[in-house]
C-alpha cells in the first residue's frame, strides 16, 4: 500500500526575544525533515509569538527556514491564535520564492498534495490526491455563534464546541470515500482538546476548549495533526479496522521555564486505513529552577551552579515581609553568570505579616501574654516556651549558659538536633535534552 511521509512542526512563535530558541531549533527540524525525504511539510499554526513588522531579523529568519523546506517539498501552513499571529501574516510568506508553493489555511477547507507532489491546492473536484488535508485554523467562537442556532441558555463556548463537532463529523462521509480509493486523509487544527495537558503539566478540562477526542476520531481521518498546545501528546483509536492517531507536535523549542519534557517535530507515515508517527527531538534549551523556602542561602547556591553552566537559570524563594532587604539580587546573579549560566531570573515573593489582636493581652502578665500569643497564632508548645521565658526571667546567665551546653552536648540531643538546625531547602528542578527531573535537596549549615 502506497505511503506518504510528511513533516509536522508547530508552534514557532518567532519574536526577538525567542529567535535564538526558535530559529535553532527549526533549523534543525527543516534540516530533519530534508534528510528523512518527506514529501510535504505542514506547520500548525502559530508561527510568531506576537505581530511582527515585516523588515525585523526574526520575520526574515522564519521567512528563511520556511523557504528552505519549500525548496525541498510543498508546506501548508495553518492560521493559528489571532493574537500570536495577525491575519494576513502567513500570505507574506506563501509569497516567498521558492521550488515548492507554500500553502495558507486561513479557513475551514481541504487542500490535496497533487499526485506529482509538486503542490498542494485547494481540493478540486473530480481531481486526483495522494493525500487530504481537511483545515480546521483557529476560529473565532464570537463569529461561531453569531452564525450558529443556538438556545438562548447556551453559552458561546457550547455552542462553538458543537458546531465544530459538526464540521469534524461532515468530513467522516468523504474521509470513507478517500479511504476506500486508496487516498489517506488527515484533519489539522489547532485549538484546545479537552483534557489535553499543557507543557507545565496541567490538564486543560476548561469548559470553553472547543476540541474533544469524541469528534476528532469520528472524522474517520487516519490522521490529526493539532497545535496551540506545547507539550507532545497523541491518542490512538482502532475503529473498524483503520488505525487513527491524534497527535500534537507541541512546540518547536522550550520558550519558558517549567516546561517538561523534550520538544520534537513529528515524522507522520500514513496509509489509506493507518497511520504512525515518529518523534524527532529539537535541541531545545536547557532550564533549571533553584527554588528556596526563605532567603536563598548563597553558599547552597554556589554549590549548584557548578550543574548551570550554559542553563537558563531561574531562582525562586519566598521570604516574610521583615526579610525581603535581605535577599541580596545581585550576589545571586553573580554567581550564577560566574558559573557560566546563560541567562538568570530572579522571582522572589513575600509572605505579607498579618497582625492579630489579642483581647486582654495588656492586662495579664509576661508569661500569660506569651501563651495568649501562642493561642493566638497557634504556635504549638505554649507551656515549653511559657517555661523557657521563666527561666530567662528567674535564673542568672551563666546558670542558663550551662544549662544548654549540657543539653545541647549530649548524644541523644545531637544525634536528634543536628540535621534539623540551621537547615536551608533548596528544589532544584531541571528541564531539557534530557527530560525533567527535580531534587529536594537539603543544605545543613553549622549551628554556631
Amino acid at each position: 500500500m502506497k505511503q506518504i511521509r510528511l513533516a509536522h512542526m508547530s508552534d514557532l512563535h518567532y519574536s526577538p526575544g525567542n529567535l535564538e530558541e526558535s530559529d535553532r531549533c527549526l533549523t534543525a527540524a527543516v534540516t530533519g525533515a530534508i534528510e528523512a525525504k518527506v514529501q510535504c511539510a505542514i506547520i500548525t499554526g502559530d508561527s510568531t509569538d506576537h505581530a511582527l513588522e515585516a523588515h525585523q531579523p526574526a520575520v526574515r529568519a522564519l521567512a528563511r527556514q520556511v523557504q528552505r523546506l519549500a525548496d525541498h517539498c510543498p508546506v501548508l501552513m495553518l492560521q493559528g491564535t489571532l493574537s500570536h499571529e495577525p491575519p494576513g501574516f502567513l500570505r507574506m510568506l506563501s509569497m516567498l520564492a521558492s521550488r515548492h508553493p507554500i500553502t495558507i489555511a486561513e479557513r475551514v477547507g481541504s487542500f490535496g498534495l497533487r499526485l506529482d507532489g509538486k503542490a498542494i491546492e485547494p481540493v478540486q473536484a473530480q481531481a486526483q490526491y495522494a493525500v487530504v488535508f481537511h483545515t480546521l485554523p483557529t476560529l473565532n467562537k464570537a463569529d461561531i455563534a453569531a452564525m450558529g442556532k443556538g438556545t438562548m441558555d447556551e453559552s458561546p463556548h457550547v455552542l462553538a464546541r458543537r458546531v465544530v463537532a459538526d464540521v469534524l463529523e461532515s468530513w467522516a462521509a468523504v474521509n470513507r470515500k478517500l479511504r476506500a480509493s486508496g487516498i489517506p486523509s488527515m484533519v489539522l487544527g489547532h485549538g484546545t482538546v479537552f483534557d489535553s495537558v499543557s507543557e507545565h503539566g496541567v490538564p486543560m478540562a476548561g469548559t470553553d476548549h472547543e476540541l474533544g477526542l469524541g469528534s476528532l476520531f469520528a472524522s474517520e481521518a487516519v490522521a490529526v495533526a493539532l497545535g496551540h498546545i506545547h507539550k507532545q501528546q497523541q491518542w490512538r483509536e482502532s475503529i473498524h479496522g483503520v488505525e487513527q492517531i491524534v497527535a500534537y507536535a507541541g512546540s518547536i523549542g522550550r520558550f519558558h521555564h517549567g516546561e517538561q519534557g523534550d520538544k520534537f517535530w513529528l515524522e507522520w507515515v500514513l496509509q489509506a486505513n493507518a497511520a504512525q508517527l515518529v518523534k524527532h527531538a529539537t535541541p531545545s534549551k536547557r532550564t533549571v529552577d533553584l527554588e528556596f523556602e526563605g532567603i536563598p542561602d548563597l553558599d547552597c547556591l554556589r554549590a549548584r551552579a557548578r550543574d548551570c553552566e550554559g542553563a537558563c537559570v531561574r531562582v525562586r524563594y519566598l521570604v516574610d515581609e521583615e526579610q525581603r532587604q535581605k535577599v541580596d539580587r545581585n550576589a545571586i546573579r553573580e554567581i550564577l553568570q560566574a558559573a557560566g549560566a546563560k541567562d538568570v531570573q530572579i522571582e522572589g515573593k513575600t509572605a505579607i505579616v498579618q497582625r492579630q489582636r489579642a483581647a486582654g493581652i495588656s492586662t495579664v502578665g509576661l508569661e500569660q501574654k506569651l501563651g495568649i500569643w501562642c493561642e493566638a497564632t497557634k504556635t504549638p508548645g505554649a507551656q515549653e516556651l511559657q517555661s523557657r521565658l521563666a527561666t530567662l526571667l528567674i535564673d542568672e546567665p551563666e546558670q542558663i549558659a550551662a544549662g544548654l551546653l549540657a543539653t545541647l552536648t549530649s548524644p541523644e540531643t545531637l544525634a536528634q538536633a543536628a540535621p534539623v538546625a540551621g537547615t536551608t531547602p533548596v528544589r532544584v528542578k531541571e528541564y531539557g535534552s534530557s527530560g525533567s527531573s527535580s531534587v529536594d535537596d537539603r543544605q545543613t549549615l553549622d549551628m554556631f
